[in-house]
């Protein structure tokens, strides 16, 4: 609805902006002389300790004279506090004593129904918050003190409780005069025409409720305290108020604090945002059980330039960040993007924040990665690139992603980009390819970890010159760090029952072949389904994911230099005792090539004698690392064979 310019003065002229300014800072008394209307503060959109922020009421307007942020009463409530500018006028008409335009008479009608509904469900958001104080929400303030919400956070979420009973709500409401069919077309009750008697939508849930912009409740999401019923976690359905497309959970409370920091982090559940809350990071949303929508992302960028995008760090999160990531890049425009913070594989916001506290949920936040990172994982783990036509069709299809961005100078810079990316990863390092030859991708570090600001030069791949690899030990056809990722993975396939004792250490190993990395993820996935799987079922479930050729390749190779503790005969002690021995010796090989990659990169700068002395150090004592492996005492008697070396 268009708000006509004289109805605009007439609130400018009713409500002081110093009145409206007043609330949000503390007026410096030296400087402001309130008789002449002239007020001086310290700006409340950038920090600093001298008033630079000025308020003339006599002209309605303030400035800062140090950020430059300016305007009026309504432009200080959009950009301080979030609202959408009718949402502002609203207000600020509501403050002033005057009455909001006059709509049309089908206008009238529908908000009228509308304001309707906005009653009633603010009728059911009370009656299911009495209803967790009372005595049949016992077992729900259980369950929310076992996830550690506690009353404070409860009250400031406004969570309920729907009783287990099909008339409870329904009953309440017909109390208060509402009729069945209103109840109905607010979603709280199921009715129709084969249906006798209407009965409640939401039993034996937790209840949250679900507000627009401007606070009002317009549905809510159910936790189900059963683990019989078949949906866990159950919306309210499409109704005049509410279109869970066009909603973002939290977005009411979250957007001034969006507005302050200039950041707004999405995660994917109800809990995520009030874990994140806890964490100190009261400006997330989230999507409403579905995939992040075009309106949603929209929305987002009305409050962030880039909005954050927080998933779980397992298999479904990862695949729910690249649909997000393929919404978003026909959207991009110049100064809007996204960043991806990826959770440690296994747990949400709320098992972070219990297992390790705020800061280890901040952190993650803090590391988001860029899109255009984001994109480029994807690139490289989605695609084989071993042959030159795989190569094309690796840059073939890239470019043809980057074709969709509408922008055509985001889309130029993203060919430029990706094109600078492409060269490093394809280059020559200082001389002829050989088959064997690593490829390390630009912007990746070792270990196929993204890369990150104020990384130390040791986490970094650096690749040699031409004069430090005659400086070099003679190489091998397989580093020892490739061999034991190939030997830990093997023994893992054929001994499953051994991963949850080592499951940790499993999943944060640093690992350099992408193909055995990849391997980990679905010996993982695998594990996680259940704990009764042995090797036959696993290699089963490998072969149907299209790893057979791998595994055919890792199991010649170890036959052919008689690893037999990595086979399926091996004693599980044995296997158990190699596959402990492999993963120490795993993490020191990657510690002295990261440290002999320094010592590569510091003399490459710097080529002194000094410098090529702490060389050889590294490189010395790597060798002798891989030369001269522990013996352990009776390893390979419970297989039956004699003591024998891990090497």
């Amino acid at each position: 609805m268009r708000v006509p310019p004289s109805f605009l003065e007439d609130i400018r002229g009713r409500v002081s902006i110093s009145a409206v300014v007043g609330r949000k800072v503390a007026w410096d008394r030296r400087k402001s002389n309130p008789g002449k209307g002239d007020y001086w503060a310290c700006c409340p959109f950038h920090g600093e300790k001298s008033p630079s922020f000025h308020v003339d009421d006599r002209k309605g307007r303030y400035h800062c004279f140090g950020c430059k942020a300016s305007g009026d009463i309504f432009t200080f409530l959009v950009e301080k506090e979030g609202l959408s500018f009718p949402e502002a006028v609203e207000r600020l008409a509501q403050e002033a004593g005057l009455q909001m335009p006059v709509m049309s008479e089908a206008e009238r009608e529908r908000e009228t129904q509308r304001a309707s509904l906005y009653d009633v469900m603010e009728m059911a958001a009370k009656f299911f918050e009495a209803e967790l104080q009372a005595a049949r929400g016992s077992r729900a303030r259980g369950y929310l003190a076992d996830r550690q919400l506690s009353p404070a956070i409860q009250k400031e979420f406004r969570l309920g409780y729907a009783p287990d009973d099909r008339s409870a709500l329904r009953s309440h409401l017909a109390d208060k005069g509402v009729p069945v069919e209103q109840m109905a077309e607010a979603g709280l009750v199921i009715a129709g025409d084969d249906i006798p008697v209407a009965y409640d939508r939401f039993r034996d849930r937790v209840m949250f409720p679900i507000r627009d912009p401007r606070g009002r409740v317009i549905a809510f999401g159910g936790r189900a305290m059963s683990k019989d019923v078949p949906a866990k976690y159950l919306n309210s359905p499409e109704t005049p108020l509410f279109h869970k497309g066009q909603v973002l959970y939290n977005l009411d409370k979250a957007r001034a604090p969006a507005h302050e920091k200039r950041a707004i982090i999405a995660v994917e559940g109800y809990v995520d945002v009030i874990a994140m809350h806890r964490a100190g990071l009261p400006h997330a949303v989230a999507p409403l059980g579905t995939a992040l929508t075009e309106d949603q992302l929209r929305m987002l960028w009305k409050q962030a330039a880039e909005p954050i995008l927080c998933f779980d760090g397992d298999g479904a999160g990862i695949k729910a960040a690249y649909r997000a990531l393929d919404l978003a890049l026909p959207l991009l425009e110049p100064g809007h993007s996204l960043r991806f913070a990826l959770l440690p594989e296994g747990q949400d916001p709320d098992d972070l924040l219990k297992a390790q506290g705020p800061e280890a949920v901040r952190e993650v936040v803090d590391g988001a990665q860029p899109l255009a990172d984001m994109l480029w994982q994807r690139a490289l783990d989605q695609n084989d690139r071993s042959t030159p036509e795989r190569r094309a069709q690796f840059e073939k299809e890239l470019r043809s992603l980057l074709n969709t961005i509408a922008d055509d100078v985001v889309k130029k810079h993203y060919l430029a980009e990706c094109g600078e990316r492409m060269r490093a990863l394809f280059a020559p390092m200082g001389g002829n390819r050989g088959p064997n030859t690593r490829r390390q991708a630009f912007g990746k570090t070792a270990g196929n970890r993204p890369f990150k600001p104020n990384m130390r030069p040791w986490d970094i791949q650096q690749p040699p010159t031409a004069g430090l690899r005659r400086l070099a030990a003679q190489a091998t056809p397989q580093s020892g760090a490739e061999r034991r990722e190939r030997m830990i993975v093997l023994t893992l396939i054929n001994h499953p029952e051994l991963v949850h004792e080592v499951l940790d250490e499993f999943a944060g190993l640093e690992m350099v072949v992408p193909e055995l990395d990849s391997l980990r993820t679905q010996i993982i996935d695998s594990a996680a389904l259940g704990s009764g799987l042995d090797g036959t079922d696993l290699k089963a479930h490998l072969i149907n994911m299209g790893s057979g050729p791998l595994l055919d390749r890792l199991e010649t190779q170890a036959k052919r230099l008689n690893e037999w503790f990595l086979g399926s005969g091996a004693a599980q002690d044995d296997a158990r005792t190699g596959l402990r021995q492999m993963i120490a010796l795993h993490r020191k090989t990657i510690t002295l090539e990261r440290e002999l990659r320094a010592a590569e990169a510091a003399f490459a700068a710097d080529p002194t004698e000094e410098k090529l002395n702490a060389l050889k150090a590294v490189r010395e004592q790597l060798s002798s690392h891989a030369g001269s492996e522990a013996q352990i005492q009776g390893f390979g008697a419970a297989s039956g064979r004699a003591v024998d070396a891990i090497t």
